[in-house]
């Protein structure tokens, strides 16, 4: 983060002061040699959003598609076994707030296969570990999203995007060698239907959210078989998709 001057107004009083601000940079990823997107997310883990981000979006299916992945400064160079995939159109579904079920394939969405269960107090633990975040409570400009693997936690990412810091995660757990359908994500933000993708596509078996969700989030996870939990507060939730995996009810 960094620290910036402002006006700080109180009622009807006025101060000069400073305040900390979260850091918002651009990624360039070029693949083989062309540019494939400029990304604008927090500056930490590059290599694991860029990893995470063309896993989670189908571009590769494993790392074994990726021959290499260097980082230098706000570019990102990748060379792919088969770069063709990158430079297919894209998605019309783009912002994950709005959009229809027609626009998706359904014979080309991921499927999750697990026999992942979980206990109600293993979400909510996992929602309070991701909520103790010193940078948002200094800026309040960050999501964050945590991986989780029988109760404890695989990796958490804060990052200005919800869908960037989901990517790093799945990008950290796909280095590390991780079985997604044994994982479950946990989040700050909304669950949208770009976050029901990306998490179907990688295998996740569950996302849960103190948040709402949305109804295309929850048409997709209904086609894909990921379970969706909003709504995480106390001793509540909303089980929308997938309550086989949520025991305890």
């Amino acid at each position: 983060m960094r620290i910036f001057s402002c006006l700080k107004l109180d009622g009807d009083g006025a101060v000069e002061g400073v305040h900390p601000v979260v850091e918002e940079t651009p990624l360039s990823i070029f693949i083989n040699g062309r540019h494939f997107a400029t990304a604008m997310t927090s500056p930490a883990m590059a290599e694991e959003f860029v990893a995470g981000h063309l896993y989670s979006e189908g571009i590769v299916g494993g790392l074994e598609e990726i021959e290499s992945l260097v980082v230098e400064e706000k570019v990102v160079k990748v060379v792919l076994t088969n770069p063709i995939r990158a430079i297919r159109s894209k998605r019309p579904i783009l912002s994950g707030c709005g959009g229809a079920s027609s626009f998706l394939d359904e014979s080309k969405l991921g499927k999750v296969a697990s026999d992942l269960r979980v206990d109600r107090g293993d979400l909510r633990a996992a929602l309070k570990e991701i909520s103790i975040s010193k940078l948002h409570k200094a800026t309040g400009g960050v999501h964050s999203v945590g991986l989780f693997y029988n109760g404890g936690v695989i990796c958490k990412v804060e990052d200005i995007g919800r869908h960037s810091a989901l990517d790093k995660v799945i990008g950290r757990a796909l280095l590390d060698g991780i079985r997604f359908e044994e994982t479950f994500v946990a989040t700050t933000g909304r669950i949208s239907s770009d976050m029901a993708l990306k998490c179907s596509r990688a295998g996740v078996a569950i996302i849960a959210s103190r948040g709402a969700t949305t109804s295309l989030a929850i048409e997709i996870a209904e086609h894909t078989g990921l379970s969706i939990v909003g709504f995480v507060r106390g001793e509540k939730m909303n089980v929308y998709t997938g309550r086989e995996r949520i025991r305890g009810w």
